[in-house]
């Protein structure tokens, strides 16, 4: 007797397309997530401390080894301008300033800063 029934199918192979879709949502979500910062404007070398802590400010103001203060693209006064400009709600400012500026400039900054309302200064340091 013969069969002439079709021959079985080999099964049929899974899609990858929703895991394509799974994929992509993550890496769209993620890029809209992440925050990137920006580069530092110049090269920084913290002053050294015995503690050290992270800091909290939302907005960062450099102090380069010759005493220039610079935001984001803004330098010198410009900077501070920029910076009042921000103030927004946040009243927080993290200070990096380099170990080699002087303290005289680095005490000008500062009342400066608390000219412009800022009322929380964080210098950022590093441990021994």
């Amino acid at each position: 007797m013969m069969d002439f029934q079709p021959p079985a199918r080999p099964p049929k192979a899974e899609s990858i397309v929703p895991m394509i879709n799974v994929v992509f949502l993550l890496l769209i979500f993620f890029l809209m997530t992440a925050q990137i910062a920006p580069p530092e404007p110049f090269e920084v070398a913290a002053p050294q401390a015995g503690k050290a802590g992270d800091p909290k400010g939302e907005v960062t103001l450099y102090l380069s080894a010759e005493g220039l203060a610079q935001y984001q693209d803004q330098k010198g006064e410009a900077a501070f301008a920029a910076l009042k400009a921000e103030l927004g709600g946040s009243n927080e400012v993290v200070l990096r300033a380099d170990a080699k500026a002087q303290g005289a400039r680095l005490a000008e900054v500062m009342a400066e800063l608390r000219r412009a309302g800022f009322s929380a200064i964080e210098l950022v340091v590093e441990m021994k």
